[in-house]
């Protein structure tokens, strides 16, 4: 199925102006279920109700309110939250370009695809001079009255960008409890480089799939066909001992392995 852009907007850097398309670059596969009313198999719907009394509550009856103290509440109007969202704008501005490792993996959120909108020729050479480059640019736009950080990249000849989490979402190693216990020892790291370099390799994304999922769907349609599927339990497999115990059995292991292939 060809991909279908999800919005359009001008990428902009200095005085030159890009026309792009924006993509998702990936696709949520989560299996989801409809709530079915137990006697007739038909949908049910959710309603608001107050807590106290079981009362539905109507939809023009609902006010937002943000807690900032237990029980006391801040309102807020669909006319001021209304007036809070950001201007509307269909420019993705590029302020600077950084070298990629300044920016940590737990900063990157969620991954589209930019495609050309017309003119070509400007958006390729800016993905060239990105690839040529090794720098990645911080991108600021609104979508969707919400403001959007992003990365700027080139991948595979394309333009790609990443919105960024903010700085209040990102947490630092340094926040981490301090290591505690006795240090590993130098027979220890020893055996940690050997299992790290005997399972060194090359990333193959057809080898990662979401077992749980293609367990559920053929779950189900064996299910639809009439038929009483049985499902084996899935056990997890508990490592237990000493960090020098577990690494020589991992170790052993993946000689055995070798040794049989």
């Amino acid at each position: 199925m060809a991909a279908r852009a999800i919005w359009k907007g001008i990428l902009k850097i200095g005085t030159t102006k890009i026309a792009v398309k924006l993509y998702s670059a990936v696709e949520d596969r989560t299996v989801r279920f409809h709530v079915l009313d137990d006697r007739h198999l038909m949908r049910i719907k959710q309603h608001m109700v107050d807590r106290d009394s079981g009362e539905e509550v109507q939809n023009n009856e609902v006010q937002k309110g943000y807690e900032v103290e237990p029980g006391r509440f801040v309102i807020l109007t669909d006319e001021e939250m209304e007036a809070l969202k950001p201007e509307p704008s269909r420019e993705i501005e590029i302020n600077e370009f950084v070298p990629p490792d300044q920016i940590s993996q737990q900063w990157y959120e969620r991954p589209y695809y930019l495609a050309p909108d017309g003119d070509q020729k400007n958006y390729f050479a800016l993905a060239q001079a990105l690839t040529n480059r090794e720098v990645e640019g911080v991108a600021h736009w609104v979508m969707r009255n919400k403001s959007y950080v992003g990365a700027l990249r080139a991948e595979d000849g394309y333009l790609f960008l990443v919105t960024l989490r903010n700085a209040g979402e990102v947490i630092s190693a340094r926040d981490l409890p301090k290591p505690s216990g006795p240090a590993p020892t130098a027979k220890e790291l020893t055996m940690a480089k050997t299992l790290v370099s005997m399972l060194a390799g090359e990333f193959n994304a057809k080898d990662y799939k979401d077992e749980y999922r293609e367990r559920v769907m053929e779950f189900i349609e064996r299910k639809a066909k009439g038929k009483a599927p049985r499902l084996r339990a899935v056990k997890s497999r508990k490592q237990a001992g000493s960090l020098d115990s577990i690494l020589a059995k991992s170790l052993e292991s993946l000689k055995k392995g070798k040794r049989a292939a």
